[in-house]
């Protein structure tokens, strides 16, 4: 995994295990990234997908910490993330 989604992994871990969703605006995402999101994360939905395979670096993040995307919402701009 690329070091740039790692902040994003440790976010997910640290929250409490009794916390079944977290939902995050793209801009807090960047925050955490102490970065910009790709474009295709601004427009395309299958950049939030949950598939391991591939070169989809970011989703490693998110499922590594035991979450899955489980609604994206690209009008309103956030994600809302639900424990594994």
């Amino acid at each position: 995994m690329t070091e740039n989604y790692l902040p994003l992994e440790q976010y997910l871990r640290a929250l409490p295990p009794s916390q079944e969703e977290v939902k995050l605006t793209f801009e807090h995402i960047e925050q955490i990234l102490n970065d910009k999101l790709p474009a295709p994360a601004w427009d395309d939905r299958t950049w939030w997908g949950n598939q391991k395979q591939g070169t989809s670096v970011e989703v490693i993040a998110w499922m590594n910490a035991g979450w899955l995307v489980e609604i994206v919402d690209l009008r309103e701009r956030w994600v809302r993330f639900v424990r594994q």
